[in-house]
């Protein structure tokens, strides 16, 4: 690490070019990101995605791709239809690949026109704008554009304001009021420095793979208020390190050179743990989950990469000089400066005369907040909470009421007979009828649309069927859901095709169906891959075997209790006073990807923590003088960097999207929760009892892993307490 800093401090002015230039091409290419990003799951190798392909190479439909014109009158609706087929073929000329499939009153008041496409999401929602416009208005009636792809553009720029507002109401001035008061000088503009670098670069990497691949329209938030969260962690802590060793005597240079040694260290294997955490979501067998695990993964290694370059030679050029310009009263710094006496001096004293007590109280703390986690209910999603004003929710209302709550994301049965002319067989067309009257019979089935003479039903080669069922319910409820089992084991069967025909459940409700089947199959056992991972890094960073495993103990433990209080202020309606939506269930992937997230963020904290205290002990100190001094000397910092990160979640959570808020508040909860009871009672309690055990690595191990190993020295017995 010395010779790689000094390298960079002989080319310091080359370094900080280089980043700038770097900034300035990821500012741009992140300025074109939104029109590339899209809420559209794919799901591989599920009849979901059998259906949509057969859907899309013989009937020329994406159903992600596609639109309907919603128009409501207070007169007739029949009489509107030769209107409304007009102002639909106005709005498919302004579509690629559009063409209007069907035009049809569902109720008296109310007709709908759809028009289908073989686009994706990200390229068709580009074009609501000039089909609005083409549609232009129908005499005696109100015209809506709605569907998947009209939702996702009216929901942009409420993502974007969702997101201005959480960056510059929430995040950004917590930040600054706690660097501020971390640091009390200018220098507290390093790290929002840092950060401005950092997010803007990650954003544009991740346009370079928003080209190649599918990536959600969550990314923006993901990597804007995360990466910020991130950023001023590692930035805060080598800042503050550098401070006390110019503090102490240093010179500038190898100031910065024992800085990178010791803080530098800690935030390669930091930054390293929460790449391992988010690397679990780079083998899920979805792609909207690895577009997730593309940007979280470059949040870290983007801020390593800039705390070991432009960080550095950014402390030799104005580090010093930032450091002097006081913004808090001299006595004010000086008080805070005392790691003997004060708040976290008076903690440590307390936890060490009562580790027990401290233990055993945390412990059973975290178990009850995380009790409700065994009422977690995980769906596909839901339209439940999007904002009312937008045409495209409005125009989804309309339709609700019209047909029923599954009308804009209907069950597609999609029948391949196996031959051309297969759909006049006389068994498909007995199997067909039998299959129609079993849907109508099914209390979830609101609609049975099957025209045998409509090409949107029947493909140009007599071959495909395409059935489209509306549900009475949302496509993502408990009830749509199971639906989905009755219709694939026993509706579909019930119906007897011929040998040979092939049957295909997808469209909303199967899609909802296979995306938690997908998700819940693999999620386990990636779990235990991170475990094993993680525990691997720690040996390494700690040179210990014990504290990897209760690092690894306290993280599942802090994960579950946010998960607990996640069902509390959402299921259970605990939130609704706050402002926040409360819904039966937590959108599937959230509870994956807090666990990758969380799983690495927590160990940001865990190592900065730790890496203190294994300074200490390698210094001659006790475990108990140890684990004090990593305490008071990181508790402050690892407490300022926690509550940035909260803020950065909350942020999301101040936000109108559901799955937004319930993804914010998980992560918030958990941050708040491992800097207080985790990291500030529970790790120095533990390590308090562990004695001299936290420290031991045998010559045999640290072989295998190519470190110094850590013998079991007697100079720290545990300590007897029955406290």
């Amino acid at each position: 690490m010395e010779r790689w800093t000094r390298f960079v401090l002989r080319r310091r002015w080359w370094v900080l070019a280089a980043s700038l230039v770097v900034f300035a091409v990821g500012a741009y290419a992140a300025s074109q990101l939104s029109d590339l990003l899209t809420n559209r799951f794919t799901l591989p190798g599920t009849d979901t995605q059998r259906a949509e392909t057969i859907l899309e190479d013989h009937f020329g439909q994406r159903s992600a791709g596609s639109f309907s014109l919603v128009v409501r009158t207070d007169g007739d609706a029949e009489s509107l239809v030769p209107a409304v087929a007009a102002a639909a073929a106005r709005a498919a000329a302004q579509l690629p690949t559009g063409r209007v499939a069907s035009v049809q009153p569902v109720s008296d008041t109310v007709v709908v026109a759809q028009i289908v496409s073989d686009l994706d999401p990200a390229d068709a929602k580009t074009r609501t704008g000039e089909m609005r416009a083409a549609i232009g208005t129908v005499d005696g009636a109100e015209t809506f554009l709605t569907g998947q792809a009209a939702t996702e553009h009216d929901l942009d720029p409420v993502f974007d304001e969702d997101l201005r507002k959480g960056e510059l109401m929430i995040a950004v001035p917590v930040a600054l009021i706690l660097l501020v008061w971390t640091f009390g000088t200018l220098a507290f503009l390093l790290p929002f420095a840092f950060a401005i670098v950092t997010i803007p670069t990650t954003l544009g990497i991740v346009w370079v793979f928003a080209n190649e691949m599918e990536l959600t329209t969550y990314i923006t938030n993901l990597v804007s208020l995360i990466g910020l969260g991130i950023a001023i962690d590692y930035s805060l802590l080598m800042v503050y390190r550098f401070r006390e060793e110019l503090r102490s005597g240093s010179a500038r240079d190898d100031a910065i050179v024992t800085t990178m040694q010791t803080a530098g260290r800690a935030v390669v294997f930091s930054g390293t743990a929460v790449a391992i955490g988010l690397a679990l979501l780079l083998f899920m067998p979805l792609p909207f989950m690895r577009g997730f695990g593309v940007g979280g993964l470059l949040i870290p290694t983007v801020s390593v990469v800039a705390a070991l370059t432009f960080l550095p030679a950014l402390l030799s050029l104005t580090g010093r000089s930032l450091d002097r310009v006081r913004l808090l009263p001299k006595t004010f710094l000086g008080r805070r400066a005392d790691h003997e006496r004060g708040f976290w001096a008076s903690l440590a004293g307390g936890i060490m005369a009562y580790p027990k007590t401290f233990a055993i109280g945390a412990s059973a703390l975290l178990i009850a907040m995380a009790l409700p986690v065994f009422a977690l209910d995980v769906g596909p999603g839901s339209n439940y909470g999007l904002p009312e004003e937008l045409e495209s929710v409005q125009g989804r209302e309309i339709l609700t009421q019209a047909v029923g709550a599954g009308a804009t994301a209907p069950t597609a049965i999609v029948i391949d007979t196996g031959r051309p002319d297969g759909a006049t067989d006389p068994g498909v067309e007995a199997a067909l009828a039998r299959l129609e009257d079993g849907l109508g019979r099914d209390e979830q089935v609101a609609r049975v649309d099957f025209d045998p003479e409509s090409p949107q039903h029947v493909d140009a080669t007599g071959r495909y069927l395409n059935v489209q069922v509306v549900g009475a319910e949302d496509y993502g409820t408990p009830a749509s859901l199971e639906f989905v089992d009755r219709l694939r084991g026993e509706i579909v069967p019930a119906a007897a095709f011929p040998a040979g025909v092939a049957v295909y459940a997808g469209g909303g409700p199967p899609g909802g169906s296979d995306f938690l089947d997908l998700t819940y199959g693999w999620f386990p056992w990636l779990v235990l891959a991170v475990l094993a991972a993680s525990y691997v890094l720690l040996v390494r960073a700690f040179r210990s075997l014990l504290l990897p495993l209760k690092a690894i103990v306290l993280n599942l433990l802090a994960i579950g209790a946010a998960y607990g209080l996640t069902v509390v202020v959402f299921k259970w309606g605990a939130g609704e006073p706050f402002g926040l939506l409360a819904y039966d269930q937590v959108e599937g992937w959230i509870p994956v990807m807090v666990f990758a997230m969380l799983f690495g963020l927590s160990m940001d904290y865990e190592v900065f923590l730790v890496s203190r205290m294994r300074e200490a002990w390698d210094e001659g100190h006790t475990n108990e003088e140890a684990v004090v001094l990593g305490l008071t000397k990181t508790g402050r910092l690892v407490t300022s960097a926690g509550l940035i990160m909260f803020a950065a979640f909350m942020g999301l959570v101040a936000g109108s999207i559901l799955g937004l808020q319930q993804f914010g508040f998980a992560l918030a909860a958990a941050i708040l929760i491992d800097v207080t009871i985790v990291r500030a009672l529970l790790v120095p309690s533990a390590m308090t009892l562990f004695g001299r055990w936290n420290w031991w690595l045998p010559e045999s191990v640290a072989r295998v892993i190519r470190v110094a190993p850590s013998p079991l020295d007697a100079r720290a017995a545990p300590r007897e307490t029955g406290r």
